[in-house]
């Protein structure tokens, strides 16, 4: 009697989570996370979605215009380069670079960033100190002044990107989970969680950690726009992924000489740009009002 009691009391609680996972659902910015979804897709699969060569020259196809300008083909539906690639195959696996620079960036700028916040914000005093000076130094350094000494170092490529992104992305999730921590560890259960004996290791990975994930997912997908922009300026500026391989940036920067005669070889990788970080964005926003308490009863 107790059980079906206790089962028929959970009830409107369930009911009450279902009707607010729907109604995050329906607010869920559609058009946004189709773009997202077709980059994604696109650069996951675009070997099998694609003929062409990312790095053979077509000198006969030159500047090939879109399909709907006068002259296009649907051979190459967005038009060729000043090399006659094929826009739309390079525009893939521009992505897909794009993707890689954005995911290993995260893991390891996150990564590292999210470690540096736990512990500067449980601990305090002088850890405390020493973690946010370091941080503060960091991020008043240009990071494509960083990049550009680091690739003159060692040598322009997809790993030295990474790193040299990572290395100043850290301290931006350092300080949010930080400003996390410092209001977590005054909290009761923290303090019930010390008065039952565990250690520091165990409170930071299983009581601190699990409450600033949410903040965390919101972090990673609005700085995957950040990172993107990022690496498109490094690759225009020759400072990041090298040639022939494709990347948006430097294929905004291959078609600057041809902006009067032949606009798309640098307004369509302009523009997926642009529409990704807006995505991004957009869904970032999503996600912190979706999983923000107060903001969701706000709105």
């Amino acid at each position: 009697m107790a059980t079906t009691s206790t089962a028929l009391a959970g009830r409107p609680a369930f009911r009450q989570r279902g009707k607010q996972a729907a109604e995050a659902l329906r607010r869920a910015p559609l058009i946004p996370l189709a773009i997202i979804v077709i980059v994604v897709f696109t650069a996951t699969f675009a070997p099998l979605l694609t003929p062409h060569s990312t790095t053979q020259p077509s000198l006969a196809d030159r500047l090939t215009p879109p399909v709907w300008q006068e002259g296009g083909s649907w051979e190459n539906p967005l038009g060729t380069d000043a090399l006659g690639r094929d826009l739309a195959t390079r525009l893939m696996y521009g992505g897909r670079v794009s993707m890689l620079v954005a995911v290993f960036t995260l893991a390891i700028g996150g990564g590292i960033g999210t470690a540096i916040g736990l512990v500067s914000g449980y601990f305090g005093g002088r850890v405390d100190a020493i973690c946010m000076r370091s941080a503060d130094s960091t991020l008043a350094f240009p990071i494509i002044l960083f990049a550009i000494l680091l690739v003159v170092a060692v040598g322009p490529n997809l790993a030295n990107v990474v790193v040299a992104i990572a290395l100043v992305l850290w301290a931006r999730y350092a300080r949010v989970i930080r400003g996390e921590v410092l209001a977590l560890k005054e909290r009761d259960f923290i303090a019930r969680a010390r008065v039952a004996g565990c250690s520091h290791l165990r409170i930071l990975l299983f009581h601190l950690f699990p409450n600033t994930v949410n903040t965390l997912l919101v972090l990673l997908t609005l700085q995957v726009g950040w990172v993107i922009i990022v690496e498109a300026s490094l690759s225009f500026l020759g400072a990041g992924i090298p040639p022939p391989t494709p990347a948006w940036g430097s294929m905004v920067s291959d078609g600057r000489e041809y902006v009067d005669t032949a606009w798309w070889v640098s307004a369509i990788p302009g523009l997926a740009i642009m529409l990704t970080v807006v995505a991004f964005n957009l869904f970032g926003d999503w996600l912190r009002d979706t999983l923000d308490p107060k903001l969701r009863q706000v709105s």
